[in-house]
């Protein structure tokens, strides 16, 4: 005969004895927090914690950036001067600007300046950085040499190019003359001082592009060359096929600082020609420039600053799309 089963009794504790035993209660189970809804908590305090630990660089750019660009705004749509705000005239200012044929040639030159620019200094650097990467004696002294340019303040540029260049008496156009090529004036021939200021622009930034790609190259295993040798790629082959798309993505980052830096880029013509000679060399900062401060017309002026502010806005998004494309 099976035994019969038992039931399970409660636990009981030991007492003394003559008094009867007392139960022990079972804790109560809590349902577990599910994975997901504490993965949500920590994630929004994360994002709390970066929040309060960004807004004061936030407020602080709002203070330095937003005021002036609002007021800027404000002052693009009357007709004020330096010192006065003047009359609410809308967007005069920008009708003025647009039909004014000054603001056109200063456009066409500020684009072919600036296309021309950083495609010479990029492809310059390039080819410097390029030369960098293989093992010469003096490879550090030359790098040293090449940074001059970047690192020498444009002041003492300008006025050394300026004083090499200017008159008839100049070094170079002396040397041209010893040549049989004449004495070319440089600053004064509209034709030429637009060459020269080109040849000046790429002169200063070639440095920047050089550090950005041999920056770039450095983190490329040469073993990728090596393996593409033995595949029978030639230089060529390499050059087009491994070396640009490894740099494609510092390509188009050099390529957005730098038309934002030449387009903005004031001292470099200003002190080289001053914009002329006949207004050939006046860019848009330039335009922007004698408005405000030579003729006291700052709706104009500003107005200028915000055309150039929006077409650098599109540029550099078109480039930024042409980053995130590049995986590499």
């Amino acid at each position: 005969m099976s035994p019969s089963p038992t039931t399970a009794e409660p636990s009981v504790t030991g007492t003394a004895p003559g008094r009867p035993p007392r139960k022990v209660s079972t804790p109560r189970k809590f349902a577990p927090r599910s994975s997901a809804r504490v993965h949500n908590q920590q994630a929004k305090s994360k994002r709390r914690t970066l929040a309060l630990l960004v807004l004061p660089s936030v407020v602080l750019l709002l203070l330095i950036n937003a005021y002036p660009l609002v007021y800027a705004a404000f002052q693009s749509l009357h007709n004020g001067t330096l010192i006065s705000t003047g009359d609410f005239v809308g967007l005069d200012s920008y009708k003025s600007v647009l039909s004014d044929p000054a603001f056109w040639e200063a456009v066409r030159f500020t684009a072919v300046f600036t296309v021309v620019a950083v495609l010479g200094s990029w492809l310059l650097g390039l080819a410097l950085a390029l030369v960098l990467r293989s093992d010469f004696p003096g490879r550090s002294v030359f790098k040293i040499l090449l940074m001059l340019p970047w690192v020498v303040p444009v002041v003492v540029s300008a006025t050394s190019w300026n004083q090499l260049l200017s008159t008839p008496q100049s070094l170079v156009p002396q040397i041209s003359d010893m040549l049989g090529l004449g004495s070319p004036l440089f600053l004064a021939d509209p034709t030429l001082a637009k060459i020269t200021v080109i040849i000046f622009e790429v002169w200063l930034n070639f440095p920047f592009m050089m550090l950005m790609i041999s920056a770039s190259l450095a983190s490329v295993d040469r073993s990728v060359y090596e393996a593409a040798r033995m595949d029978g790629a030639s230089s060529r082959q390499q050059f087009f096929r491994i070396t640009l798309p490894l740099i494609a993505r510092s390509t188009y980052i050099s390529w957005i600082l730098m038309t934002i830096f030449i387009v903005n880029d004031f001292p470099t013509v200003y002190l080289l020609t001053g914009g002329g000679p006949e207004s050939s060399t006046t860019t848009l900062v330039v335009l922007a420039y004698r408005a405000v401060f030579q003729n006291f017309q700052v709706g104009p002026g500003v107005a200028i600053a915000f055309l150039m502010t929006f077409t650098l806005v599109v540029i550099s998004t078109v480039l930024y799309r042409q980053v995130r494309k590049a995986h590499v």
